[in-house]
């Protein structure tokens, strides 16, 4: 085990624990400083699928068609009608 030569400081949570080189190589993501650069990317990333996702629902659900599967395991398109017109 390595000895800590600083002091342990308010917010350091677990940094100043000791520990062996495996808990730190296993739970990097505890002893790592939160770089913002990085987060900010990601939470962008995130909005970006969840706003993809949410274009791609609405376009599929305003469409006229939906996918229908036929005995013989096809898929056709085919037009959506209402049973309540005759």
């Amino acid at each position: 085990m390595t000895e800590n030569k600083r002091k342990p400081a308010p917010g350091d949570g677990l940094r100043s624990l000791k520990s062996t080189p495996l808990f730190r190589t296993i739970n990097y993501e505890l002893y790592v400083k939160p770089n913002k650069m990085i987060m900010i990317f990601g939470v962008i990333t995130m909005l970006g699928c969840i706003g993809y996702i949410t274009y791609m629902r609405q376009n599929y659900k305003d469409s006229d068609y939906y996918n229908a599967v036929a005995t013989d395991e096809t898929v056709h398109l085919k037009k959506k009608t209402s049973k309540w017109v005759v």
